[in-house]
């Protein structure tokens, strides 16, 4: 197969000026702030987590678990092809820069899905943790959290580092606090854990626990940031790769602990089918600790928007900016803000679609989320393998050990999680893969100037 050459855009016509610029300002304390806040412990744990746990019962740690093991090859690949094409465009850069076209742009489409989708959900969950000061309509509470978080995006993206840091630090607080109660409680031994059951009797097939992985890869999903932060790191063949070690192996333990001291401590099984996590934090300790609980989560939720607004943003930056849409639109979405550096139309752009979409059911939300993280996945670990042809030989790029096996694992472990997931979720998500193959074929195809992948 010949080496895909990739064009690099430097103006946006001829005679205009290029456009400007990220600024490299972050470094591995930074990303690591920013791409673990994006991961969101306290928020994947109390929102993503309980319907994992209504589920899978005791096998949820488990779940969590294999989820991990999987992440550490695909955090490989991400490594390796992150320091290969340092761009703010993420997967589907790399996937354009060491594949094809076509593939970076239907890996562009996945990504997009999953980044439109999961904001408004985990905004939405805000309401059930500020209820117990005050009570707000779910979707108007998700559509504030998500015009707030976009007005932060718009400033300095070094001051957002540290605004997550603090977050971050509340939600560690809260998550520290909930294991702490949970292993104090503890009321039955530590074999239910690889004992997948709902009530301790009745246990759960290892085929329902794999079908969940789907959904655990989701909760520890966030490690991939780095590569979105690759055109703002300083050295990026060094920070991106320890940013996504760095950040998987902390929320890791983050998420993974707490899970493990709820099933451990939970009054009885059955709680866990329908689990209120303030609830039980109050029948732990008192009505005032579940208060405090109730109002980190909120922060928590809040600190994940704002850092997924800030991702977001520079993916679609990045499309406009390689020319995936009609001139007029992709010079708008490439504007950078020349005071704080931000992509600021591009930011606008995804908040104030995200808070839209707050008003949609959770339920059509959430269909098909996971079949698109599972896909994306499998996208970058099967491109890892076309990414050491003699025309992606560079310098500084980070290699991974035990390549070619590591991504061909890999590659086979999700494509077994991608056929167990549900058909309906499936045939949705091919239905928009099926719409996105036809505006390529229809319209970029044949336009040799459109879908530059642009490497800084």
């Amino acid at each position: 197969m010949p080496p895909h050459p990739v064009p690099v855009q430097t103006d946006t016509a001829a005679g205009s000026p290029a456009p400007r610029s990220l600024t490299r300002s972050i470094g591995v304390g930074g990303g690591t702030l920013l791409t673990l806040s994006c991961v969101t412990p306290a928020s994947s744990l109390f929102v993503l987590v309980p319907p994992l746990f209504g589920s899978l019962g005791t096998g949820t740690a488990l779940a969590i678990g294999l989820a991990v093991l999987l992440c550490v090859g695909i955090a490989f690949c991400y490594s390796e092809l992150g320091t290969l094409v340092p761009s703010s465009g993420g997967e589907y850069a790399m996937v354009s820069t060491v594949v094809s076209r076509f593939a970076g742009w239907i890996t562009f489409m996945l990504s997009f899905i999953v980044i439109l989708v999961v904001p408004p959900i985990i905004a939405i969950g805000v309401a059930d943790y500020l209820s117990v000061i005050v009570h707000v309509d779910p979707s108007v509470a998700g559509a504030l959290v998500m015009l707030a978080s976009t007005g932060m995006g718009l400033v300095n993206l070094r001051s957002n580092a540290w605004l997550t840091g603090i977050f971050l630090v509340i939600e560690i607080v809260a998550i520290v606090v909930v294991s702490v109660l949970g292993f104090a409680h503890t009321d039955r031994p530590a074999a239910v854990l690889v004992r997948p059951s709902m009530d301790g009797v009745h246990p759960i097939a290892l085929v329902s626990v794999i079908a969940g992985l789907a959904v655990a890869l989701f909760v520890v999903q966030g490690f991939s940031t780095a590569v979105y932060l690759a055109e703002e790191m300083r050295e990026p063949h060094k920070t991106v790769s320890r940013t996504v070690f760095w950040t998987l192996g902390v929320s890791a333990v983050v998420i993974l602990v707490p899970v493990i001291a709820i099933t451990l401590g939970v009054p009885d099984l059955a709680t866990l089918q329908n689990l209120d996590l303030t609830a039980l934090v109050v029948n732990w300790s008192s009505s005032t600790f579940g208060t405090i609980i109730s109002l980190c989560i909120a922060a928590a939720i809040v600190n994940a928007v704002i850092v997924m607004v800030i991702q977001n943003s520079r993916v679609l930056y990045a499309s406009g900016r390689d020319r995936a849409w009609p001139e007029p639109v992709n010079r708008a979405l490439s504007v950078v803000s020349p005071r704080f550096g931000a992509p600021w139309v591009a930011t606008l752009v995804v908040g104030v679609s995200e808070a839209m979409l707050c008003f949609v059911p959770v339920e059509t939300l959430s269909g098909v989320t996971g079949v698109a993280v599972v896909a994306l996945y499998l996208a970058i670990s099967a491109s890892v393998l076309w990414a050491r042809r003699p025309a992606h030989r560079r310098p500084q790029v980070w290699r991974m050990p035990g390549w070619p096996v590591v991504p061909v694992v890999a590659v086979l472990a999700l494509g077994y999680v991608l056929v167990s997931q549900s058909l309906l979720d499936l045939a949705i998500t091919a239905g928009v893969l099926v719409v996105s193959a036809a505006y390529w074929w229809g319209y970029l195809r044949r336009r040799s100037d459109r879908w530059l992948v642009t490497i800084p």
